[in-house]
């Protein structure tokens, strides 16, 4: 699913020393290993001794950041960092995180993971008390109430914990204050975050433990869902409050936006991936002679078929790697060529053969149709689809920009056969709800498969449009004309 529209929103990075250092490196390293999980822009804040400095930028990693830049930071002992795909707050430049708040207590700097489905009622409570808010992302609200609770309470996690009581949906976040790092995860642990530890003894926290092997840091543990780690001079220490609630992992870690090298809630996303394609293979089988996966995450999938049916594996594609956000559209007529550029078949390996393709996902099916066509004129017998996941039909309020229904094919088309019909295969099979909740290997880890079916682990407002942000912030501009 390399071309359609759905991503996720972002990835967060912490790191606490004990000395001060060249803390905004480590972050930046790490960064790069958490590039997957948002390419619209980047950003570090680091801690000198209760002094926050601070870089972010729109682009991918390497170009917000260079060497001069890097330097500019400065040393520190603390630091956090942020990539981000905004599913609300669009590319306004203010919603570019970690944001920094200076507060009368001191600086709290704030990086998230995630959507909030009541972030525009927070916000309307404390426009309402007089606040001006910069952006109109989501971790903005969040900022505003820890420092509002931070002024009543003796220390900021004690905050934190009263501000959990006060947010409904998904949040992964670190936060960085003056003398500590703190990291908490939504009671349904909608997104990953985990801890880990360096060998000069630097505790770190990453959406991914990809990002810890990145730094040279060993893992220790998933942060569960629920807790707060605030990590100081004295250590580590963890609070459990909020902790208890049957886990919500969004599925679509494992099956789409995690890297494969990491291993989430102890389950690697790797093999969790091969048995997807295992259970596809089960589920769905069929006569040919080669399975092919569309790069990059149809791959494992593919392979996963490929050792169930007996079918060979075969490489069916080739992607540009250089093909970035840089790359120029074409224009309406030349939409054909921009699947051509990016991805180019090996014929010799397709020609004359019945191809099973497997993929990760359909969302509205055009790049699909297009691809399929590419496997058509390389001379493909027969071209059999295969997904890792079952059919969208249904919106995420919890951070993954699933299209809105009029766009989805599964939502348009009345069966897989019309579907198949649309995108020009021979046959077309999904995976099952019930075979997504079996790919991690700790099966005790709980899944939000709401996109799927509807069922989400927390009540999902009524109404709720992909730019649902903004729009409720519409909806409270006649309440604001009456007060002027």
């Amino acid at each position: 699913m390399m071309f359609e529209s759905l991503h996720e929103e972002c990835g967060v990075f912490g790191v606490f020393e004990n000395k001060t250092t060249d803390v905004a490196r480590a972050v930046y390293l790490a960064l790069y290993a958490l590039q997957h999980r948002g390419q619209e822009s980047c950003g570090i804040a680091v801690n000198d001794d209760g002094v926050f400095s601070q870089r972010r930028g729109d682009g991918l990693v390497p170009d917000v950041f260079t060497a001069e830049s890097l330097e500019k930071l400065g040393l520190g002992n603390i630091a956090i960092g942020h990539v981000r795909y905004s599913t609300t707050g669009g590319k306004n430049p203010n919603n570019v995180q970690p944001l920094v708040i200076r507060h009368i207590k001191g600086n709290l700097s704030v990086a998230h993971n995630g959507n909030l489905i009541n972030a525009a009622e927070l916000r309307r409570k404390f426009e309402l008390g007089g606040a001006i808010f910069h952006g109109t992302s989501d971790t903005e609200a969040i900022a505003y109430l820890i420092v509002s609770q931070r002024l009543r309470c003796s220390s900021t996690e004690e905050a934190v914990g009263k501000v959990m009581n006060e947010l409904r949906g998904a949040y992964s976040c670190v936060v960085m204050t003056a003398t500590k790092l703190i990291a908490f995860r939504d009671p349904m642990g909608f997104h990953p975050l985990c801890l880990g530890k360096m060998r000069d003894g630097a505790y770190v926290v990453a959406s991914e433990s990809c990002a810890l092997d990145t730094v040279g840091a060993s893992f220790i543990r998933d942060i569960m869902p629920g807790e707060i780690v605030t990590i100081g001079p004295n250590g580590v220490k963890s609070d459990t409050t909020h902790c208890g609630a049957k886990g919500g992992l969004c599925v679509f870690e494992y099956i789409y936006f995690a890297r494969p090298d990491s291993v989430i809630e102890g389950s690697s996303v790797q093999q969790a991936r091969m048995r997807a394609g295992q259970f596809l293979a089960k589920e769905n089988p069929v006569d040919a002679d080669i399975v092919i996966g569309v790069p990059d995450s149809g791959l494992d999938a593919a392979l996963g078929y490929s050792q169930e049916s007996s079918i060979p594996y075969g490489v069916g594609f080739i992607k540009n790697k250089y093909i970035g956000r840089s790359f120029i559209q074409p224009s309406q007529d030349q939409r054909e060529d921009a699947v051509r550029i990016k991805l180019n078949v090996i014929k010799e390996n397709i020609r004359g053969k019945r191809v099973i393709m497997i993929d990760d996902s359909i969302v509205r099916g055009t790049t699909c149709a297009r691809i399929v066509s590419l496997l058509r004129e390389a001379g493909a017998k027969e071209v059999h689809m295969r997904v890792s996941s079952p059919p969208f039909r249904y919106p995420c309020y919890f951070g993954t920009d699933v299209d809105s229904s009029e766009n989805l094919i599964a939502c348009r088309c009345d069966t897989v056969e019309e579907i198949a019909r649309e995108i020009g295969v021979d046959s077309l099979a999904y995976l099952s709800v019930e075979a997504t909740h079996k790919l991690a290997a700790n099966t005790a880890c709980g899944f939000c498969d709401g996109c799927f079916t509807g069922r989400y682990p927390v009540e999902a407002p009524k109404e709720q449009p992909k730019n649902k942000f903004e729009t409720k912030l519409n909806q409270f501009s006649s309440y604001y004309q009456v007060l002027d």
